[in-house]
């Protein structure tokens, strides 16, 4: 369906936290029909124009002040794809703006990881991103990392992004609860990120769009420390966006705030949308690019450095602030190390 009707109310906030020196997330709201980004009058409140629409959560790793580099480049290099090479892209479908969004994750990793070899300083730097593109009344998320993106619904929360940690590969695999894998010690080991290698495996979703829908992004600054259905019930009593996002930070912190804390929310409404139907399949939903994809028209030039978009500000991915590779070797020992354990 065309985007006319369909109008989205956004928000984003950032936060420190309540230990720690740098704020390592950044956030980024726009609307890529006209080429704005930033929290100005135009932009929290606007139609969903023949491009769509861009929000997005990255959370940085790596210490020092790599990580508010890499959350940075994210998504400033993200955001910079899609308004040009997007925004001329002679097919308007919602196909090639799924394709296009993943496409800018895989070169923002690129860029990054180019970046972080010319610059000692910064070796070994990464962050997670979660970015929710809205085209029509279609909602496509990308994703790297443990960045999460929630729907509410009829009063319901329900992720729609699936970890990609530890813990939730041994969710998946049966061998933990997911209550026993948000008590882990564990529980902030992830198993990839933009940045520490020239390659990634981005998490393409889908979800369809309904009136009323208000759709959440955070770090794990904030999920990890607010329940799911925690944020159902604060969305109904924070009808105000602003609101919303404050008094969710706030409930962070009043819980220790040990992580900065980043969350954006939009609303969407309009005619265009239709109402929820109480039988509809809502949540984690893969979505299946076409096979054959033409490149990008312009591939980016490799960042100097961070440029962040106007007016928007990084939580680290995970607190040790090692490298990568050993991050990644040290989860799978302990994947094998478990599933000895219950052989035995």
């Amino acid at each position: 369906m065309t985007s006319a009707g369909v109008r989205v109310s956004v928000f984003g906030k950032t936060d420190l936290g309540r230990t720690r020196e740098h704020n390592e997330d950044a956030f980024l709201v726009a609307d890529l029909s006209t080429g704005s980004a930033n929290l100005q009058p135009d932009v929290r409140n606007h139609d969903i124009g023949p491009r769509g629409s861009l929000f997005m959560v990255a959370d940085g790793m790596g210490g020092a002040a790599a990580g508010e580099v890499a959350s940075a480049m994210a998504v400033e290099l993200i955001f910079r794809h899609l308004s040009s090479a997007w925004a001329r892209d002679s097919d308007g479908s919602a196909s090639r703006f799924a394709y296009r969004m993943k496409e800018a994750v895989e070169l923002a990793n690129e860029r990054i990881y180019a970046y972080a070899r010319e610059h000692p300083d910064v070796r070994g730097m990464g962050t997670t991103v979660t970015a929710a593109g809205v085209f029509g009344d279609d909602l496509y998320l990308t994703q790297v990392g443990d960045s999460r993106g929630y729907l509410i619904r009829s009063g319901e929360a329900i992720q729609l992004t699936k970890d990609q940690s530890l813990m939730q590969r041994l969710v998946d695999a049966g061998e933990l609860t997911e209550e026993e894998a948000e008590q882990s010690e564990r529980r902030n080991i992830i198993l990839q990120a933009l940045g520490p290698d020239p390659r990634i495996k981005v998490d393409l979703t889908h979800q369809s769009l309904r009136r009323g829908d208000v759709l959440i992004i955070c770090s794990d600054g904030l999920c990890g420390l607010v329940r799911r259905e925690e944020f159902a019930i604060m969305a109904l009593e924070h009808p105000d966006l602003p609101g919303l996002c404050g008094a969710l930070i706030d409930l962070a912190n009043d819980r220790g705030g040990p992580d900065n804390i980043t969350v954006v929310a939009a609303r969407f409404d309009g005619d265009a949308l239709p109402e929820p139907d109480p039988g509809e399949d809502v949540g984690y939903q893969v979505y299946q690019l076409p096979e054959t994809e033409p490149a990008a028209e312009e591939p980016l030039a490799v960042s100097s450095g961070p440029e962040p978009v106007e007016a928007l500000p990084a939580d680290t991915a995970d607190d040790t602030g090692l490298p990568r590779g050993f991050l990644v070797v040290a989860a799978l020992f302990v994947v094998i190390a478990l599933l000895l354990l219950v052989l035995l």
